[in-house]
């Protein structure tokens, strides 16, 4: 039975085929594969096409693909039994006003993901991830030389020394507190000054080496809010390509509704009974936007809101 897809990026529906993508040989044959298909990336930016149902992602064959962007593909998996990867454009010229007029446009990661499918955003996010790491790490960390592409662009293999290097992926808790020593429960969420004007979210900060889960959240909430946390609960997560993080949902009770913002991470923050946080979800508060829909911050205010206690 497949898992329940809570979140955007979440839900790749393609076999990664990550125990065959380490034969060369095997990979010959995808590429010479007549079904190979490519997906198209511009500065980080999936080629989106209109359709009926509305927008969903352009899809070239594999050699269409090759002829606008020579040997610059990765292998994401396989949709059945075809092949499917991605090309990176790397022109400073958009490609929708050149070689690839009339098949779409590129559209900005965040835009896309809110209006393409889940399984269609889950690819594309993999894809930018993929093509960010590369673009940072094209020499090798142990001895400086530049490294080679490796299984279909999943690994880097150092020519000179042989070190193998993978993809990182960055882990965030992303925590939304709640008090509930009051009349009513009540959660809260934090603003960063950079934000559009009105914006609120969860509260959330990397993991440091040597930490758990549980001690990331507990410091972040009491370096960020001034808080002390009591327990806490996994939700969902939610992988993040800008450019590779793992956002690790989480909800945990504190031990005060007294939050001080540090001026450094947050310049405000605001606590919502359940009735206001349905209002901000709802976009009829008067003061406060909520998180994105592609962000997981929004899934556990919604998750708050409908819990029972």
């Amino acid at each position: 039975m497949p898992l329940p897809r809570l979140n955007t990026f979440a839900g790749n529906p393609l076999d990664r085929a990550g125990d065959r993508r380490n034969d060369p040989e095997w990979l010959v044959e995808q590429e010479a594969n007549p079904e190979a298909v490519a997906m198209v990336l511009w500065q980080g930016r999936p080629l989106v096409e209109d359709h009926a149902e509305g927008p969903r992602l352009a899809w070239l064959g594999l050699e269409h693909a090759r002829a606008v962007v020579p040997d610059r593909e990765l292998f994401l998996g396989l949709w059945k039994e075809a092949p499917v990867f991605a090309v990176e454009v790397e022109s400073s010229l958009d490609p929708a006003a050149g070689p690839l007029a009339g098949l779409g446009a590129f559209m900005e990661m965040r835009e896309a993901a809110a209006l393409l499918s889940g399984p269609d955003a889950a690819m594309a996010g993999v894809a930018k991830s993929l093509f960010d790491w590369r673009a940072r790490h094209g020499f090798c960390a142990a001895c400086g030389v530049e490294s080679e592409t490796a299984s279909g662009g999943w690994k880097r293999v150092c020519p000179a020394c042989r070190t193998e290097h993978f993809p990182r992926v960055d882990p965030v808790t992303i925590m939304l507190p709640v008090y509930r020593g009051g009349a009513e429960p009540v959660c809260l969420l934090g603003r960063q000054a950079s934000w559009p004007e009105g914006r609120m979210s969860a509260l959330a900060g990397f993991l440091e080496p040597g930490e758990s889960i549980e001690e990331a959240c507990a410091r972040e909430v009491e370096e960020e809010a001034g808080l002390t946390v009591t327990a806490v609960r996994y939700h969902s997560s939610q992988p993040w390509p800008f450019p590779s993080q793992l956002m690790i949902g989480l909800l945990c009770d504190v031990d005060s509704d007294q939050a001080a913002p540090d001026q450094t991470e947050l310049e405000a923050v605001a606590w919502l009974t359940r009735d206001e946080a349905r209002a901000v979800l709802a976009g009829s508060h008067p003061a406060i936007k909520p998180p994105a829909r592609i962000a997981i911050a929004r899934t556990l205010l919604q998750a708050w809101v409908d819990e029972e206690g």
